[in-house]
């Protein structure tokens, strides 16, 4: 872990990485420019490490011209972008590759567009070494991207932090404080909705439904969506890569929320390796699942209470509550023992009082809280 000014960043990507991405985009750019002599079009500050490595992996020849611009004050996108130092030669009919450090908004990727569109050049293409797909926001093309990144602050490798962390050979992110991160299942009617309002007060947490997020998706056509909604008109399952995605969106717009808690996914044991490598990118994980428990007769008398006042059909027919709990049964049990393995599963009586299940609750996430206020000393 490293300081700079008054902010500490943790280690993200090593050197040995970077020179890997660097090395392929090279051969990548140089199979698609073969008979062209390309001019390269450095963004500075922030690309001059990368350019300079990139240009002396790129087997053929080029040139190389700088362009200086700028949008970021602190760690903040301010939104705007400046242009300080614009082309010093001429470009027109030139095959000319724009090579930055990272995308995030576009703001910066919108500028050089309009400015080469000027210049009237044979061909543009646009590498990048990070890309954010999340804080993305224009609809411009980016042809080769070296790795794609959360949104997340990073220093390095040309990337600073109000000046300082340029010279460093690899990327460092911006550290946070530890996250509580939950999953919570149960079989219909055990009362996860209701907790999960109660935890996300007590907890500064955010209450990811899977639900909530198709309604959202589907109702505000979002891509993701539009995507959904053709496979549940077609009467198929929506793909797991498709819900992960959705979920991805969720929880990069609530980085600053004290953790997650998860509800309705996953489902299954594909699903939870998926939410793993998701949290993982994310640079955080799952901290724990907690199963509430409850004899099937008791659900059973609930959900049909609940039928008689929401006035959903599949909690008005028992058999139909019963078929739910066998297929709750069938995909739940290897999740079980996935995230037993990890140390991470949690049952907890989910028969009693509302305040007296809260209770059970908070007792399992303080002790989380306290191993990771341990572990962020």
């Amino acid at each position: 872990m490293i300081k700079l000014h008054d902010k500490y960043f943790v280690p993200y990507v090593t050197a040995t990485e970077l020179d890997e991405v660097v090395s392929e985009l090279a051969r990548n750019l140089k199979r698609d420019m073969e008979g062209e002599v390309p001019v390269f079009l450095s963004v500075l500050n922030g690309s001059f490490m990368f350019t300079s490595d990139f240009v002396k992996k790129y087997d053929g020849d080029c040139e190389v011209s700088f362009i200086k611009l700028a949008s970021y004050c602190g760690t903040e996108s301010t939104g705007t972008v400046k242009e300080l130092v614009g082309v010093n030669q001429s470009l027109k009919g030139r095959s000319v590759v724009v090579l930055e450090d990272i995308i995030d908004s576009g703001n910066t990727l919108e500028v050089i567009y309009d400015l080469l569109k000027k210049e009237q050049v044979k061909d543009l293409k646009i590498v990048t070494l990070f890309f954010k797909p999340v804080a993305f926001t224009k609809k411009l093309r980016i042809d080769y991207i070296g790795k794609e990144i959360p949104n997340r602050f990073i220093v390095g490798y040309g990337l600073d932090y109000d000046e300082l962390g340029r010279n460093l050979p690899e990327v460092y992110q911006l550290k946070r404080k530890k996250m509580i991160n939950l999953v919570l299942f149960g079989k219909p009617g055990a009362g996860k909705g209701t907790q999960a309002n109660f935890l996300k007060e007590k907890y500064s947490l955010k209450h990811i439904s899977t639900g909530d997020v198709f309604r959202f998706n589907i109702k505000n056509e979002t891509e993701l969506g539009k995507l959904a909604k053709t496979y549940i008109d077609n009467g198929e399952l929506v793909p797991d890569e498709v819900t992960i995605n959705m979920l991805k969106a969720e929880v990069e717009k609530n980085l600053d929320a004290a953790g997650f808690i998860f509800d309705g996914f996953p489902r299954t044991t594909a699903q939870a390796k998926a939410l793993d490598e998701l949290m993982q990118y994310e640079g955080m994980q799952v901290d724990a699942t907690i199963a509430l428990e409850a004899d099937d007769e008791v659900l059973i008398q609930r959900l049909l209470e609940r039928g008689k006042v929401s006035g959903r059909s599949d909690d008005q027919d028992e058999e139909k509550i019963r078929n739910r709990f066998t297929e709750y049964n069938e995909k739940t049990a290897p999740l079980t023992e996935y995230y037993k393995k990890q140390n991470k599963f949690h049952s907890i009586n989910g028969v009693g009082t509302i305040e007296d299940i809260t209770e059970r609750l908070s007792k399992v996430i303080d002790s989380l809280v306290a191993v990771n206020t341990m572990k962020d000393k």
